[in-house]
């Protein structure tokens, strides 16, 4: 058997037995999915590019973040979800892979491949490529040995060319034993090895490969956090129909939240005008319109509204919102006529971020210390929208009393509102600036987050620390 690697592109594995080559992993709904995750680290082992797709049932198993984290390519679970250059992935899939391995193989996927019926993306690239497909089913002993699986299987075997790992005997879900177990993951292996031996690597350019992931997956690092969130653009009213708005489209904050979400966060997003799908039910939502709604969101979902707090209702604030800096001194209560002319008088708006900065740091309008700071310490993040220079953005940050600030140019291509982009400096209170390439804004969010988890971290950690070396009493 030959070992040699059929493939020299960078970035692709030369080591192992399937050196260079693209294998798509295929989990159907069985108990045994969770094996998967194993098989999918011991095909990686053997040199191979990875690729995972599961069928709805699969994911009520097993969730996409650990098979994302290991391959380093998105997950395909969904049939019409198009990859982010507008390819659709399982036709991706099937056109550059060098084997299909399906593993766990449920009854119901082996007879919907026998009948050439693709109702998800694991059938679906199954019937969509050309490349060898490796089969190893798992299921009850009986549904197993009935006529119909072995029809099935007979001809995907026999009509299809399929290799058939078949199952092991042992012990079941069902509590019985019996023929049904997942093969052992190695003869898996093994049968992936033997079918693409003395076959050319399918597609050697990478580019044409499905892509991988812009940003290396997260682990949970957030659990048990609280974050809030703000996301879009205040509107403050002329008269009833009229407002005076900026260009936020509300997309970074989103991202942020979501973000947040997926790294197992608790999220409480308040969101002004926005023009992008808000989370739902996977976080607590707050509409609000106006600068003022917006201050009264954030102390009641901060402080439960008191303005004076003890005990910290969240972990972190990210006020990513980009709120009015002026509102009109006397909106008018009925629609204003054009023929009347309009001439605005306009007041400042209150600096939201530097009052909830003082609050919880426990100081009054002054800056004098005269309340009780909010423990444990929250992480406070802004955001600075500027224009032709980021040189103001450092007096920001000490003036709004911050953690983290984020600035931006909203002026350069591809960094400003309503881009899917965003190109910004870090800044932290201790002097530090980090300045990130053009990322899209879902990657600007967890380069932030990742900031944010280190902050939080140190913070327990001080508070451990200094819990330990206090005297006994």
């Amino acid at each position: 058997m030959s070992t040699k690697p059929a493939d020299t592109t960078p970035g692709v594995s030369t080591t192992g037995r399937l050196a260079g080559r693209l294998v798509a992993l295929g989990v159907t709904g069985s108990i045994a999915a969770y094996k998967a995750v194993e098989l999918l680290r011991l095909l990686t082992a053997e040199g191979a590019d990875v690729v995972v797709l599961l069928s709805p049932s699969a994911t009520r198993f097993v969730g996409p973040l650990s098979f994302a984290a290991l391959s380093r390519h998105p997950v395909e679970a969904e049939l019409m979800e198009l990859l982010p250059d507008g390819r659709i992935g399982h036709i991706v899939i099937a056109d550059s892979a060098d084997a299909v391995v399906v593993a766990p193989a449920t009854a119901h996927f082996l007879g919907a491949m026998a009948n050439g019926l693709a109702g998800d993306v694991v059938t679906a690239a199954c019937l969509a490529t050309s490349a060898p497909v490796v089969v190893a089913p798992a299921m009850d002993g009986d549904m197993w040995t009935h006529p119909a699986t072995q029809t099935n299987v007979r001809r995907l075997r026999d009509d299809f060319g399929y290799a058939v790992v078949a199952p092991d005997s042992g012990p079941l879900a069902s509590g019985q034993s019996g023929v049904g177990r997942l093969a052992e993951l190695p003869s898996i292996v093994d049968a992936v090895v033997v079918a693409v031996d003395g076959r050319p690597v399918r597609q050697p350019d990478t580019t044409a490969r499905p892509p991988l992931a812009e940003e290396p997956v997260r682990e949970a690092d957030l659990a048990g956090r609280h974050l809030v969130v703000t996301a879009g653009g205040t509107r403050e009213p002329i008269d009833p129909v009229r407002f005076i708005g900026n260009r936020s489209s509300g997309k970074m904050g989103v991202a942020i939240a979501e973000a947040a979400l997926d790294r197992g966060a608790t999220v409480t997003l308040i969101a002004a005008d926005v023009s992008v799908a808000l989370p739902g039910d996977r976080a607590r939502v707050i509409r609000v319109e106006t600068t003022g709604e917006l201050r009264g969101a954030l102390l009641e979902a901060l402080f439960g509204g008191s303005g004076a707090p003890v005990d910290a209702r969240f972990d972190a604030l990210i006020m990513a919102a980009a709120v009015a800096d002026f509102t009109p001194s006397r909106p008018a209560a009925l629609k204003l006529a054009r023929a009347d002319g309009l001439s605005l008088e306009l007041e400042p708006t209150p600096d939201l971020l530097a009052e909830v900065a003082r609050i919880a740091h426990g100081l009054d309008s002054s800056g004098a210390a005269t309340r009780q700071a909010t423990t444990p310490r929250p992480v406070l993040v802004g955001f600075a929208a500027e224009t032709g220079s980021l040189a103001r953005a450092s007096d920001k940050l000490r003036q709004k009393g911050v953690d983290l600030l984020v600035a931006n140019d909203v002026t350069e291509a591809g960094s400003g509102f309503g881009t899917d982009t965003n190109r910004v400096v870090i800044l932290d209170a201790d002097g530090g600036e980090t300045a990130l390439p053009l990322l899209s804004k879902r990657a600007v969010a967890d380069r932030l987050l990742d900031r944010v988890a280190a902050t939080l971290d140190a913070r327990d950690s001080g508070v451990q620390t200094a819990a330990m070396q206090e005297p006994a009493r």
